[in-house]
């Protein structure tokens, strides 16, 4: 079997007015593309969206503790593991790995990193071990730096495995990355690739003036409102996309078969379909789910944003519709172009779209996952 090492996820997903990721002025974020302003959601805040959702915790794992807190982390990796390693032991293991030479409540890193308990545990297994190996400090130190030497670790695909199997509880961290500085914290090449996402249209923002009464003024005769301020907002339907790299995400996770991959596959699908970032939902409720989504197994990542550098007219279908059109013509135009009619594809949508030689799931998206966990079968 042709076992392509690439599946490019496709999502067109239309939110009503909403604002789901503003910048530092509290206003949408938008992206200039085909000369037009388009809303957008950047691929940070989608992410995080999903790592934090409780589809992510119940399916894949919990998420990594992402943090420059190290003081605070250190307290509470402690509690975890109190049962099976000694409060000296965890803390000589978090400065290691974190590259700080003492660490106190009150200590900080100098950037955000991603930790995992599980990764602690194993360096903690390892620091227990040597220490009893090496009861002289001088030749325990020496053990230590051999053993967990970043250059020998890359070197030495097996031990490297071996610690990469304990990112199986913080998965967010195999399929994002981790860049790491100092200390001994490996570093980790992200294997899902994530693109901002934007509106298949152009978008002119609205302004939302909105005021707050205090209602015990109100009782004492006064009128007006205690407080009054502004926000955008905007509507649209976004495309959404992203590339999962097979080999690396079985990499990340200590060489895992690749049907376990195509198992979280087939959820990072769902969470691309479903989840939405949370930012002022309070005031909007903009829970939207997808209405369409293309999936393809190739040999290597294909945005096909391009579909909508020509900007989509609403019609009497509105936006989704004319969208998934725009989709489906260019898909053909370069799946003709390039030589990829023979990848394996699939489609789901709720509008009855149709599209050329992929397999058509129709609106079953349970269909469609399981297709994807197959290896597109």
């Amino acid at each position: 079997m042709d076992e392509k090492n690439y599946i490019n996820y496709h999502i067109l997903i239309s939110h009503s007015p909403s604002n789901l990721n503003r910048d530092d002025m509290n206003m949408q974020k938008t992206a200039v593309f085909g000369g037009t302003k388009r809303t957008r959601i950047s691929s940070q805040s989608l992410k995080r969206a999903i790592r934090q959702s409780d589809y992510y915790r119940k399916n894949i794992s919990q998420p990594s503790d992402r943090t420059r807190q190290l003081g605070q982390l250190t307290e509470k990796y402690v509690k975890i593991l109190h049962d099976k390693y000694p409060e000296n032991i965890v803390k000589s293991v978090i400065s290691l790995i974190s590259g700080e030479a003492e660490i106190n409540v009150n200590t900080q890193s100098g950037a955000v990193a991603a930790w995992v308990v599980s990764e602690v545990e194993s360096y903690c297994q390892l620091y227990q071990q040597l220490q009893k190996e090496n009861p002289d400090t001088k030749e325990f130190e020496k053990a230590w730096k051999n053993a967990t030497d970043k250059k020998k670790l890359i070197e030495d695909k097996t031990k490297l495995s071996l610690f990469r199997k304990t990112l199986q509880n913080g998965q967010d961290i195999a399929l994002s990355g981790r860049m790491a500085t100092s200390g001994i914290m490996t570093i980790v090449d992200a294997s899902l690739a994530v693109a901002h996402a934007i509106t298949t249209h152009t978008v002119d923002g609205d302004i939302d003036w909105f005021t707050a009464v205090d209602e015990l003024n109100q009782d004492t005769g006064e009128t007006g409102s205690a407080h009054l301020d502004t926000t955008e907002f905007s509507s649209g339907v976004f495309y959404r996309y992203a590339s999962l790299n097979i080999r690396q995400l079985q990499e990340n996770l200590g060489d895992i078969d690749r049907k376990q991959a195509l198992e979280i596959a087939a959820h990072v699908l769902h969470l691309l379909a479903t989840v939405v970032p949370s930012a002022k939902q309070n005031s909007f409720a903009a829970f939207n789910l997808a209405d369409f989504a293309f999936v393809s197994f190739s040999d290597q990542p294909i945005s096909l944003a391009n579909a909508f550098e020509n900007p989509v007219k609403a019609g009497a279908d509105g936006l989704m519709v004319p969208s998934i059109n725009a989709f489906v013509n260019y898909h053909k135009a370069i799946c003709n172009a390039y030589g990829l009619n023979k990848d394996k594809q699939a489609c789901f949508n709720t509008k009855g779209c149709k599209m050329e030689i992929v397999t058509d799931k129709g609106n079953d998206f349970s269909a469609f996952k399981d297709w994807l966990k197959s290896d597109g079968i």
